[in-house]
């Protein structure tokens, strides 16, 4: 039997020194989302897996860019519309002065990315400017909620199937310390095509569930159907924010991010498809002394714990 996620240890990703989380959500609409705060700035790395992305600001987080460290990654519903939330992060930022000096002003760096979510509620309302503004007033450091919250409040798995028997997805959130002050966390968000499946147990978590009530097992399903008609580019996607005071240079910090995509590959079935738009940001906020594949691996532990927990949090 599949460990519930009340079973599990609960920590954050704020655990991590300098981080804060805030949601914000139109309930009856079913979007929303999440702003992971680093206002004192931090060193980011990305990862894209899946092949339909929708992104905001992310080749600032790559090697070989100019600045350096950024100040929030946001998180939202709405497909690409959604983005304009991130307008609402920045103008956040920039009244409490956080952002790259130009002289003339402070910009604040604000990657973005997205889930759809678009075919549950109401497809005409997506996060926008004053959400993402009023998901940085909602942050703080104790934030703890997981589920149907923020970004995951409209967020589905398993539309292998066909979109009818997809269950509810969700925000999870954990964190390890490692000994001394050095501390690692996660935050996700599932909203995936594939089944969610614990890895400790192998049990399916969420997935598209059938009229008997089992799930249906994703991949055999795309075994038996080459042509699955119910594949749509961009409907879905898992994504991750990865957090540690252990000091990295951005070229490790896109080494975590790609370690810590394996706790997608664990827990999603099938994961990084076509229709997927699956990534992972990296942020280091501290400068305490770690081995760049420790942060890795547990990384890798703690998204696999977070997508878990973010489905079994969602009100089936």
């Amino acid at each position: 039997m599949t460990m519930k996620t009340s079973d599990m240890k609960q920590t954050t990703i704020c655990q991590v020194p300098g981080i804060r989380v805030g949601h914000a959500q139109d309930e009856r609409a079913k979007t929303g989302c999440t702003v992971v705060l680093a206002e004192a700035g931090a060193v980011c790395g990305v990862d894209v897996r899946g092949s339909s992305p929708g992104t905001r600001e992310i080749e600032v987080c790559k090697p070989v860019r100019n600045v350096e460290r950024i100040h929030a990654v946001l998180l939202t519903g709405g497909s690409a519309f959604g983005l304009d939330a991130a307008g609402g992060v920045q103008a956040y930022l920039e009244e409490k002065g956080i952002g790259y000096d130009v002289g003339v002003a402070r910009i604040p760096l604000v990657p973005a990315a997205v889930i759809f979510d678009l075919f549950v509620g109401d497809s005409k309302v997506r996060p926008d400017k004053a959400m993402g503004y009023a998901a940085c007033g909602n942050a703080s450091d104790t934030e703890n909620r997981e589920g149907l919250v923020g970004v995951g409040t409209g967020a589905s798995v398993g539309k292998v199937g066909g979109p009818g028997g997809r269950s509810n997805g969700g925000v999870g959130t954990c964190a390890e310390a490692l000994g001394g002050k050095l501390v690692v966390g996660a935050l996700a968000v599932a909203n995936s095509f594939g089944d969610v499946v614990d890895p400790r147990t192998e049990a399916v978590v969420g997935g598209n569930r059938q009229a008997d009530g089992s799930f249906l097992d994703s991949v055999d399903y795309l075994k038996r159907n080459a042509v699955n008609p119910f594949a749509r580019p961009g409907a879905n996607t898992t994504l991750a924010v990865v957090a540690t005071n252990a000091r990295l240079n951005k070229e490790q910090a896109v080494k975590v991010a790609q370690m810590a995509q394996v706790g997608i590959s664990r827990t999603t079935r099938p994961a990084h498809t076509m229709f997927d738009g699956d990534i992972v940001f990296t942020l280091s906020v501290g400068d305490e002394e770690a081995d760049v594949d420790v942060i890795g691996a547990v990384a890798a532990d703690l998204v696999a714990e977070a997508v878990v927990r973010g489905v079994g949090m969602g009100e089936v």
